[in-house]
């Protein structure tokens, strides 16, 4: 039994050290970082302390010329000596106090001392370096506005020679500029007399106030002569080659009063003056873009000037076409009408048919009418050629419709002699259809058109004569006209499609290659894939040279397929 208990006090003995020993190492370890602390504090006390403030004092002092200047010093002078005798000296009481308590081993509430210390600290070296900054902003003032200076100067002799050399650029502005030159250089001017008397608050507005100055000058030597260029000569120019296209377009019959031509231009004149004045005083704030939008607008004008002129072109010869084909259409409905009797004891039409064949003329009077009417409103000159141009085209679809409609019921009929009325009609819309391929494929001047075409214009042509002969021959084979006829129409439909393709393929192949000129200079993908479409292009290969030249479009236009497509009905 004595044994455990000797066993027991050994292990009490021992652990009664260890707490001890772990005690003192704990113990000298907060002391060691308390200490630590301290001495941070009192190293970042000294920094502040040691802050060149005095030395930079002394270099204003010799440059100080003015009141203001020596009562600026003498500021300065009074908040340094209380950072230095009142504030540091209050740090390093609390400091010493720290110390103190840190060789005491006194650590209650330690932290929250070092805490106050720190901020202490801190609010006097924000204080101290603030006070150097404010010192250093008239020490370094002298070099670092004269740096400036002399840049603005160097930037100022360029603008003033660029403009000398181009005076005559900037017309009736010319006088205006010359006057903020002057104001520049008087600027200039007080810029050295303020420097002279260090007066470095005048001088920084100054600085700011030529740097703004001459920023503004950059842009009015640069704009002020392009701006004079659109609003004297070039839109003046487009609105002179309106009003003479609007009298002279009058004079020949056209009617332009939707665009209101006279009250417009005035307007321009009026936006154009008001620019003018702007620049006068060279406020150039949106004047180059109000310029180029008046510059649109009337390009849009000159766009539906021609407009007009094509839709007179189109209107003159659809009149024509469609005048053929109303007489045709009337002559065939007054001959049916002729035959009507003698049609109804040969054959048994219902009520119905005949019906159907009054309700035909009727629609044809309505648009014999409206077509009368139109060449009265083109007489009299009421109407726009492009509101003409659609009215007919719309008339032209009621015709064609109702030419469908006759042929319906012309068809039930069943007739030789209605069978050859269609062929012989057909035979001339054929040959009209033929006759509009030639002068759509002349329109365009194709650079070459490939042996296919002429196949298929020569097939065409041996159709028609087909046509021709078996109508010549007496008895006419009904069945081997109609056949003969299908054929022709056919191959006259397949040459159309076959016309109307390769013209609008070689106009976008074209438009394309012109739409990516633009960017020849700096792309050479582009480049080189444009030579290659100009090349298929002038072979004759006018659906590879469209290929091609999106294609190589698509490098910086990734739309200008479906863009093209859809603007140019693609």
């Amino acid at each position: 039994m004595s044994g455990v208990y000797l066993l027991i006090g050994t292990f009490f003995i021992v652990a009664v050290i260890l707490v001890t020993v772990v005690l003192v190492i704990l113990k000298k370890y907060q002391y060691n970082s308390f200490r630590t602390q301290v001495e941070r504090l009192d190293k970042e006390k000294n920094l502040i302390a040691s802050t060149p403030v005095y030395s930079e004092l002394e270099k204003v002092e010799a440059i100080v010329k003015n009141d203001k200047m020596e009562e600026k010093y003498k500021n300065w002078q009074k908040r340094f000596d209380v950072i230095k005798n009142e504030k540091i000296e209050k740090i390093n009481d609390m400091i010493n106090e720290l110390d103190i308590s840190s060789n005491m081993h006194d650590y209650k509430g330690f932290d929250q001392r070092i805490a106050k210390v720190e901020m202490e600290v801190y609010k006097v070296r924000e204080g101290a370096n603030k006070l150097l900054d404010e010192i250093k902003e008239i020490t370094i003032s002298d070099e670092k506005y004269r740096s400036i200076v002399t840049k603005l100067k160097s930037k100022y002799r360029k603008l003033n020679a660029e403009f000398n050399n181009h005076k005559e650029d900037y017309d009736e502005i010319g006088d205006a500029i010359e006057l903020q030159f002057e104001t520049i250089e008087k600027r200039f001017l007080d810029f050295d007399n303020c420097m002279e008397e260090n007066e470095y608050d005048e001088v920084k507005h100054i600085v700011k106030a030529l740097d703004t100055m001459i920023d503004h000058m950059g842009n009015v030597v640069v704009e002020v002569p392009n701006l004079m260029l659109l609003a004297k000569k070039l839109i003046p120019k487009r609105i002179e080659e309106i009003v003479e296209s609007n009298t002279s377009m009058q004079e020949e019959g056209y009617n332009l009063d939707y665009l209101n031509i006279k009250y417009n231009m005035e307007e321009c004149y009026k936006n154009i003056s008001t620019i003018l004045d702007r620049i006068k005083v060279l406020n150039l704030d949106d004047c180059m873009f109000e310029l180029k939008t008046l510059l649109d607008y009337l390009d849009n004008i000159l766009d539906s000037i021609e407009k007009e002129k094509l839709a007179k072109k189109i209107y003159r010869e659809t009149v024509s076409t469609f005048d053929t084909k109303l007489k045709k259409t009337s002559k065939i409905i007054k001959d049916i009408y002729k035959q009507l009797d003698s049609i109804r004891n040969s054959y048994d039409l219902s009520d119905e048919e005949v019906k159907e064949l009054e309700n035909i003329k009727l629609e044809l009077e309505a648009i014999r009418k409206e077509y009368h009417q139109l060449l009265k409103d083109e007489k009299e000159a009421k109407t726009p050629y492009t509101d003409l141009s659609k009215e007919l085209e719309k008339l032209s679809n009621l015709l064609i419709e109702l030419e469908n409609h006759l042929d319906e019921s012309l068809k039930s009929l069943g007739s030789m002699k209605d069978d050859e009325l269609r062929a012989r009609r057909q035979l001339d819309e054929i040959r009209d259809l033929l006759k509009q391929c030639k002068l759509t494929i002349r329109s365009y001047k194709l650079p070459i058109i490939m042996n296919n075409y002429f196949v298929e214009l020569s097939e065409a042509n041996d159709a028609i004569d087909e046509i021709a002969n078996e109508l010549n021959k007496k008895p006419i084979v009904i069945e081997t006209l109609n056949v003969r006829v299908d054929t022709a129409r056919d191959l006259a439909l397949k040459l159309y499609k076959t016309t109307t393709n390769m013209v609008k393929t070689a106009q976008l192949a074209e438009m394309a290659i012109v739409y990516g000129n633009r960017y020849r200079s700096t792309i050479k993908e582009i480049d080189k894939g444009l030579d290659n479409a100009e090349m298929l292009y002038h072979k004759g290969n006018y659906k590879d040279a469209l290929e091609v030249s999106l294609n190589s479009l698509e490098i910086v236009e990734k739309d200008i397929r479906e863009k093209l497509l859809n603007v140019y009905g693609g």
